[in-house]
């Protein structure tokens, strides 16, 4: 058996588990190539991030029914599918900070099961608000580099917009800020979801 603990048993081998996360990866790489022909590239890179991260388990365990628990996998394909239909900028930022804490929640749950890092359930609730903020600071770094070599818009004002860089600036701080709030509550969530759900006899440890 996986030394794992708590966070670590998450992790399931069933196959109707499985079946549904691979569908919602599935999901996640269309929204990817989606995006891809819409050449949004920076959307499309951290949909790409999202599906790798939620492919590490079948891959390190060799085994395609390990998979995270879909109800996870599904929490990082909803911001993902809101953030690609919707063209109003506070519901597209919203979904955009969902989709960094989701992703920041996997990244925990893997760096727990697949390394010798061991997190309890308040720690990962600390983790997780870090990581976000952290991968909110990479996506903005990502977005001014797509503003200045691919002509984009993502922060910086588009001419004609009646923005100034200063308030560019001031919109990107409050991004920060949002990211940081929906980063504590999904810790609070998924902690409360961690203790719901290591005790159901529904949930399989990995093993090796």
């Amino acid at each position: 058996m996986m030394d794992s603990d708590r966070l670590g048993r998450l992790i399931e081998a069933k196959r109707s588990n499985a079946v549904l996360a691979w569908l919602l990866v599935a999901f996640i790489l269309l929204v990817f190539a989606e995006s891809l022909w819409m050449r949004d590239l920076v959307w499309a890179g951290f949909t790409l991030v999202v599906a790798g991260v939620a492919l590490v388990p079948p891959v390190v365990a060799r085994d395609p029914e390990i998979m995270l628990p879909w109800e996870v996998v599904l929490l990082a394909a909803l911001p993902v599918l809101a953030r690609t239909v919707t063209t109003w900028g506070p519901a597209t930022d919203l979904a955009t900070s969902l989709s960094i804490a989701a992703l920041a929640l996997l990244v925990a749950v893997e760096l727990d099961v697949f390394t010798p890092v061991r997190m309890t359930p308040w720690f990962a609730i600390a983790f997780t608000v870090i990581a976000t903020m952290a991968t909110a600071g990479l996506w903005a770094v990502g977005q001014w580099l797509a503003d200045l070599f691919l002509g984009t818009y993502y922060v910086l004002p588009p001419p004609g917009s009646g923005m100034t860089e200063g308030d560019a600036l001031y919109r990107l701080m409050w991004d920060f800020v949002g990211a940081t709030g929906v980063g504590l509550v999904a810790g609070v969530v998924f902690e409360w979801y961690f203790r719901r759900v290591v005790d159901s006899a529904t949930r399989i440890e990995v093993v090796d």
